[in-house]
């Protein structure tokens, strides 16, 4: 049987090993695929898990006291204002000031033409002179008698006529002297004057208009002290323990944008108004500049004051609902609790709780809807596996 070449049994056995060794790099290839798949798979599953677990947003509470201020509207009105009426009857012989001028006590307003006024005191004046003649007529009998009752001219019964005339004559004089009296003092509000320093801020009469004595129709004149000026608040009730007497404010109004200006507390009504749940109190602001107006808006600025360590926490961490108000917060497991939790006040965007958390808790800002206790939640900022190395 003849040999085979050595050449043939050569190029056989090559071609057996290359073809070992492609079927070992294909198996190679093939275990390596389906293991790095199915490492990506298990990625990918454990990414998707994290990513149903909701996100939230954790901060510390703020333990720091924060100052919180009160703006309330107000109404600038005069110290002291004197509405100026007419006490006697007349027409208004001239006045001196207008509106905006500025006067002393004791200042000369505006006098009155009262000419019945003056005929009045003219018949009294009559009316005392005969009552002072009978008086004395009557006084003169009544000592006359006194001398003839001891020769019995007399009877004791006229001589006590003669006394009782006297005596009637007398109170008819005093009665006359007194009705000249009061006259004359109406007489004396003919002229109508400042009661005190101010500011005539109205003037409601003219030369010859008819003036009516009393309180009824527009003033005549309004003085108003403008020194100082008082400003009316009205204090929600849940602020008024904080705000006492001689607690500063700053107030501002709207014709100087800006600037503000300086408010004493200086009394309060302490009563609370039903209707509107707030107590009216009584501000004093200094005016010698005469920069502010009576009748004038004024907003009126409280710094409140604050604790020195007080619980803050975000508003919009509060969470109400049924279970009433209560804050999330996370616990060692990344799992949510609900505390209960009470405010103590409201600053805005931050609310200071009075009780229900303490310092080192980790508060849930804008919880998801439907959040409940023992949801296992992620801190947003470490998410876990992302998208991308799960499909690597």
């Amino acid at each position: 049987m003849p040999l085979e070449p050595v050449s043939s049994i050569v190029s056989r056995r090559g071609l057996y090993l290359a073809g070992m060794l492609t079927i070992a790099v294909v198996a190679v290839v093939i275990i390596v695929g389906i293991t790095t798949r199915k490492i990506a798979n298990a990625k990918l599953s454990e990414w998707t898990e994290t990513q149903a677990v909701p996100a939230v947003a954790v901060a510390a509470p703020d333990t720091h006291g924060r100052v919180s201020t009160l703006d309330l509207p107000g109404r600038l009105e005069a110290y002291t204002q004197a509405q100026m009426y007419a006490r006697v009857s007349g027409y208004l012989k001239e006045w001196k000031p207008d509106i905006g001028t500025k006067v002393k006590a004791g200042d000369l307003l505006a006098e009155i033409d009262a000419p019945d006024l003056d005929q009045q005191i003219m018949q009294a004046t009559a009316d005392l002179a005969s009552a002072q003649a009978n008086f004395t007529l009557a006084q003169a009998t009544f000592q006359r008698g006194q001398t003839l009752i001891s020769s019995g001219a007399i009877s004791k019964s006229d001589l006590d006529t003669r006394a009782a005339d006297a005596s009637n004559k007398d109170g008819l004089f005093k009665s006359a002297q007194a009705n000249l009296d009061r006259l004359r003092v109406l007489a004396q509000y003919k002229q109508i004057t400042a009661p005190f320093d101010g500011l005539v801020t109205a003037r409601n009469t003219d030369v010859g208009a008819l003036i009516n004595a009393g309180g009824g129709g527009a003033p005549l004149f309004v003085l108003s002290d403008t020194a100082r000026l008082r400003v009316y608040v009205n204090v929600p009730q849940s602020y008024v323990p904080s705000i006492h007497i001689g607690t500063q404010a700053k107030m501002s109004v709207p014709e100087y944008p800006g600037k503000r200006f300086s408010a004493t507390v200086e009394a309060s009504a302490q009563a609370v108004d039903v209707s509107s749940g707030t107590t009216r109190m009584l501000l004093v602001v200094d005016n010698s500049s005469g920069e502010l107006l009576t009748g004038d808006f004024a907003n009126v600025s409280f710094d409140l004051p604050h604790p020195e360590v007080a619980v803050n926490v975000p508003a919009s961490a509060l969470i109400f609902d049924q279970g009433g108000l209560r804050v999330a917060v996370l616990d060692n497991d990344n799992r949510v609790v609900l505390k209960p939790v009470t405010i103590s006040r409201d600053l805005g965007r931050v609310i200071e709780i009075a009780s229900g958390l303490s310092a080192d808790d980790r508060v849930i800002d804008s919880p998801p809807d439907g959040i409940a206790s023992g949801d296992r939640v992620r801190v947003a900022g470490n998410p876990g596996p992302t998208a991308t190395a799960a499909a690597r």
